[in-house]
């Protein structure tokens, strides 16, 4: 039974690491741009498929009623709701991506596809990561609507790694 307790208790620290992972990514803009440069960016995202239903003045993250706040929110939108594809956050280089949940004061950023929910533009317009004319600073569109996406597949290569380190340790006890 002695024998068996380090394999138990690997086998508990992984399912713990397993259990409490998080892909926890949100795009947020960048907060050294003007105001007229990010309120574009606002205004593609909520054109081109992020819920900005939220930061209209009676959602719950109107306030605080900055246009820097408001792109933030609507940029994570667009990112959650392309599945976390880190192309949906480029933007043309005015957003970027962080693992600190910049949620605050009553106001939840989705964290997930399903968070951000998968209501249609009210503009219309497709998916694609926003680049203004005149800019150059990245792809003028992403059409990739397939469900692939970088960020979860690194993270599954992340876990598939611990996993596999894990069951290398788990044999050396054997």
């Amino acid at each position: 039974m002695a024998a068996t307790a380090p394999r138990l208790l690997l086998l508990a620290l992984m399912a713990a690491a397993l259990a409490g992972r998080s892909d926890g990514a949100w795009c947020i803009c960048r907060q050294d741009l003007p105001d007229a440069t990010l309120q574009k960016t606002l205004d593609y995202a909520c054109g081109d498929g992020a819920d900005c239903k939220p930061i209209q003045q009676s959602g719950a993250c109107f306030s605080p009623d900055t246009v820097k706040a408001h792109c933030s929110y609507a940029v994570n939108s667009f990112y959650q709701r392309n599945n976390q594809n880190s192309q949906a956050c480029v933007f043309s280089g005015t957003a970027t991506l962080v693992t600190t949940d910049p949620s605050s004061n009553g106001c939840q950023y989705p964290a997930s596809a399903s968070a951000a929910g998968t209501g249609t533009p009210t503009t219309g317009g497709t998916t694609g990561v926003y680049s203004p004319p005149g800019m150059g600073l990245g792809p003028s569109s992403f059409n990739d609507n397939s469900g692939a996406s970088i960020l979860p597949v690194a993270g599954m290569v992340k876990w598939m790694l611990i996993l596999a380190c894990c069951s290398l340790m788990a044999l050396n006890f054997s």
